[in-house]
C-alpha cells in the first residue's frame, strides 16, 4: 500500500511482535516502558467525514452538523463542574487555558465559563503599569452601569476585566519558576513549558489546551511526518519530565487526538490523504499503559480508510467519569461505556 513510505521492522521502534512505533518518536517509547503511555487504536466515529473542518467539529462537539454545536464538550464540563457563581477558579477565568496564537478551540466553547487564549507569557503582559491602570478604569466604568446598559459593551467590559485578571496572576504565578529540564526548541515545547509553570502556581486551572498543527502530509509526507511526530513525543517528554521535577505527574492526565487518521494507501505525491481512524494517546502516571484495542484490520477497509473499532466518545467518557469526576452522559448527551484506561 506504501511503496514509498513503508517503514521495515528493523527501522520501527518494537511493541510487540506486530506493532511499532516510528523511529522519532523515542520520546512516547520511554513513556511506553515507563508505564505512562496507553495507546487506543483505531479510533473514530461512524460515517467518517473527511473535511478537516467539519471532522474538527465533530470532535470538538461530539455533535454532528444536523445538532446544535454552539459549545464544546470541555465546555460544557467547565459549565456543569465549574461554572456555578462564587467558585474562585470560575470567576478568576482561569478554570481553563489555551495556549497558542490560533484560533481558540472549539472544545473549550462555554456558554457561563470564559476561557482566556495565552499567546506566550511575554506577549501576554501590559508594560508600565498597565494591567494595574486598566483593571482600575473598568472597575470604575462597572460601578457606572445602570440597567440602559448596552449588553454587549458589558460582555466586553467584563470580558477585559477578566483578561487582564488572568495576565496578571499569570505572572504572578510564574515570576519564581525554575527547572532543570531542557526543553526543545520548538512551538509545542514552549507551550508546554508554559504549562508547566503554571501547573506549579497555585491557579486552579483544570485544563491547558495547545495544538500542533502540520500533519496533512499529501506530499512528501516522510520528512515531514518523521519532524512532526519528533516534536510531538520530545516535548511530550520534556513536559512529563518537568512535571516529575516538581511532583506534578500524578496531577496531570494529557490526551492527545487529531481529528483522522490518513488513507491507507499513499498517493502519487509520496503522500497519503485525508483517512477516517487513528489512534489516541494519553499520557500520565495515571493511565493504563500498554495498547487498547485491536488494531484495524489493513484488508477489511471502507472506501480505503481503516474502520474504526472504538468510539472517540468513549474515550472522552473515560475522561470524564474517571478522571475529571463528572458525568460524562450529560456532557455528552448519550451513554459511552468507558474503557480501562485509568488505574483505580
Amino acid at each position: 500500500m506504501r511503496p514509498t513510505l513503508a517503514l521495515g521492522p528493523d527501522q520501527v521502534l518494537r511493541i510487540n511482535d506486530e506493532l511499532g512505533l516510528h523511529p522519532s518518536l523515542p520520546g512516547f517509547h520511554q513513556l511506553l516502558e515507563n508505564g505512562q503511555l496507553a495507546i487506543v487504536q483505531g479510533t473514530g466515529y461512524p460515517n467518517p467525514n473527511r473535511s478537516h473542518f467539519e471532522s474538527m467539529d465533530i470532535w470538538h462537539t461530539c455533535r454532528r452538523k444536523d445538532q446544535l454545536r454552539e459549545d464544546g464538550w470541555l465546555g460544557r464540563y467547565l459549565d456543569t463542574k465549574l461554572g456555578s457563581p462564587g467558585r474562585p477558579d470560575a470567576s478568576e477565568g482561569m478554570a481553563a487555558l489555551h495556549l497558542g496564537e490560533e484560533k481558540q478551540p472549539l472544545a473549550l466553547r462555554a456558554e457561563k465559563t470564559r476561557v482566556a487564549s495565552v499567546q506566550s507569557l511575554k506577549q501576554f503582559r501590559l508594560a508600565g503599569g498597565g494591567v494595574r491602570q486598566l483593571q482600575e478604569v473598568i472597575a470604575k466604568r462597572g460601578g457606572e452601569r445602570d440597567a440602559a446598559t448596552n449588553p454587549l459593551l458589558d460582555f466586553v467590559q467584563d470580558s477585559t476585566s477578566l483578561a487582564l485578571n488572568a495576565t496578571e496572576r499569570l505572572e504572578n504565578a510564574t515570576g519564581k519558576y525554575k527547572t532543570e529540564v531542557k526543553y526543545p526548541e520548538t512551538p509545542l515545547a514552549r507551550k508546554l513549558a508554559v504549562a508547566a509553570q503554571l501547573i506549579h502556581s497555585q491557579l486552579k486551572t483544570h485544563i491547558f489546551y495547545v495544538t500542533l498543527d502540520g500533519f496533512d502530509t499529501h506530499s512528501r509526507q516522510a520528512a515531514t511526518h518523521a519532524a512532526l511526530l519528533g516534536q510531538l513525543g520530545n516535548a511530550l517528554q520534556a513536559f512529563m519530565a518537568d512535571l516529575r521535577k516538581h511532583g506534578h505527574t500524578d496531577r496531570v492526565l494529557t490526551v492527545c487526538f487529531s481529528e483522522f487518521g490518513r488513507r491507507v494507501q499513499e498517493n502519487a505525491s509520496e503522500g497519503t490523504d485525508h483517512g477516517a481512524a487513528g489512534p489516541m494517546f494519553l499520557l500520565g502516571p495515571g493511565v493504563q499503559a500498554g495498547l487498547h484495542g485491536d488494531h484495524p484490520d489493513l484488508e477489511n477497509l471502507v472506501q480505503g480508510d481503516l474502520k474504526h473499532a472504538i468510539d472517540f466518545r468513549r474515550v472522552y467518557a473515560t475522561v470524564l467519569d474517571r478522571w475529571l469526576t463528572c458525568s460524562s452522559q450529560q456532557i455528552l448527551g448519550d451513554e459511552y461505556p468507558p474503557l480501562p484506561l485509568i488505574r483505580g
